[in-house]
């Protein structure tokens, strides 16, 4: 029973991805206007059936409290109105956007005369296994069908019933508008073999994005034979420098570390300048443990922080993605930097300061997806970066780094226009 359940399971999702690898021929020859006709009826019908949505995700909300879930895995679960709203906003931003599609970039003329450019083309089949939250069906499925992609998601077992309804919202969107339903599909089968299926599918996915916990990243960078864009962890720092205007620098790392702390581009590490310490933590401290958060800190902020904890070295590298903050004091802008550099993971470093200098030297020398000046770290996020709804955040530099937008599901071939140039 088990082999034959196995064997059904295998069949499902070869079928699937065969499917997804027929849709996205069609998807890349469809038109801007058709593309975006759907993506408004996606949008709409997101608004339109949001108290089904609600009802559908309540039953995964119920199965992820019986199941013990923490407070952060169901906050990132929830489907509220305003959720819903940003979804259908995010999609209606990346109707907005420019369709990257065909374009021709550089075109240059070779001595004998041949026209050279390169073109912007859809990556064919992108497979996105993520956890938990049911806003990545939305967003991935909007930049997708925008770039002229199929997209096959694998979301969590805790969110199956959220993920299939919005699903089956955005597919009846693609068919009203005569674009293939299966540019976007969902892998029903929760069992984990199914992820093992869709990494060895290299025939019908081009690339698989995993969104969750370093552990899930991990297995599937192991397991794949399609390449993987990576993103283990968000392990983010703000250095608050000699000079910064305290009260913004107040502001800025209460509003990183206490917004939203269980996702990815949440303040992890704050690292403050030995000369800005003893105004400057105290009054940050305050606002911090008002708000709940445990400090972890280096002896200088346990002295003058009496209700921090000692920090251990296990904690500069933590991800807590919880109300817990780890503090250390450092000598100079110099020793924050080689902080981030070993233990930061390429994610989201800051900086406050009034010194234009030393902000442009941290810009330059600090080496992650995005580098911030006087700006929380929670900016890293396509929506807020300006490129409508983003399928995921790269720390790996190749193919993409940082959010990945329209462009970053794109990749470039060469053309060339002649006039009977033949090779001597």
């Amino acid at each position: 029973m088990g082999v034959k359940m196995t064997t059904s399971i295998k069949e499902s999702v070869e079928r699937v991805c065969r499917a997804a690898k027929a849709a996205a021929a069609g998807m890349a020859r469809a038109d801007a206007s058709r593309k975006n006709a759907a993506l408004s009826a996606m949008a709409k019908g997101l608004r339109g059936r949001a108290e089904w949505l609600k009802e559908e995700n309540r039953k995964d909300m119920e199965a992820g409290k019986a199941k013990g879930l923490s407070a952060a895995m169901l906050d990132r679960l929830e489907l509220t109105d305003a959720r819903i709203r940003q979804m259908a906003d995010g999609i209606e931003e990346v109707i907005a956007l420019p369709d990257p599609v065909g374009e021709v970039l550089r075109m240059w003329r070779r001595p004998n005369g041949l026209l050279v450019g390169r073109m912007r083309i859809p990556l064919g089949v992108i497979g996105i296994i993520y956890e938990s939250r049911p806003n990545v069906t939305a967003d991935a499925a909007a930049l997708c069908v925008k770039s002229g992609n199929a997209v096959v998601l694998r979301g969590g077992s805790e969110a199956i019933h959220s993920n299939t309804a919005i699903a089956r919202i955005l597919r009846d969107a693609l068919s009203a508008n005569s674009l293939p339903a299966d540019a976007v599909s969902v892998i029903a089968q929760t069992d984990r073999s199914a992820i093992d299926t869709m990494l060895a599918a290299e025939d019908c996915i081009d690339l698989i994005i995993p969104r969750g916990g370093e552990g899930l990243i991990r297995s599937v960078a192991e397991k794949s034979r399609i390449p993987v864009i990576k993103h283990y962890k968000g392990v983010c720092h703000i250095f608050v420098d000699e000079d910064a205007d305290f009260p913004q620098a107040v502001s800025v790392c209460v509003n990183a570390k206490v917004q939203r702390p269980g996702v990815c581009n949440a303040m992890e590490t704050l690292l403050v300048h030995e000369k800005a310490a003893p105004r400057f933590l105290p009054a940050a401290a305050a606002e911090l443990l008002k708000r709940g958060v445990e400090i972890r800190g280096c002896p200088e902020t346990v002295r003058l922080v009496p209700q921090a904890k000692p920090a251990s070295e296990e904690d500069w590298g933590t991800e807590y993605l919880d109300l817990v903050l780890a503090v250390r004091v450092v000598s100079s802008m110099d020793a924050a930097m080689d902080h981030i550099r070993r233990y930061g993971s390429l994610h989201t470093e800051a900086i406050l300061t009034k010194d234009h200098a030393r902000a442009m030297r941290f810009v330059r020398e600090v080496d992650s997806s995005l580098v911030l000046v006087n700006a929380s770290t929670r900016f890293n996020d396509g929506f807020q970066l300006g490129l409508g709804a983003e399928i995921g955040i790269s720390t790996t530099k190749i193919h993409a780094f940082g959010p990945m937008g329209l462009e970053e599901l794109t990749t470039m071939k060469f053309v060339a226009f002649g006039d009977g140039q033949v090779r001597e």
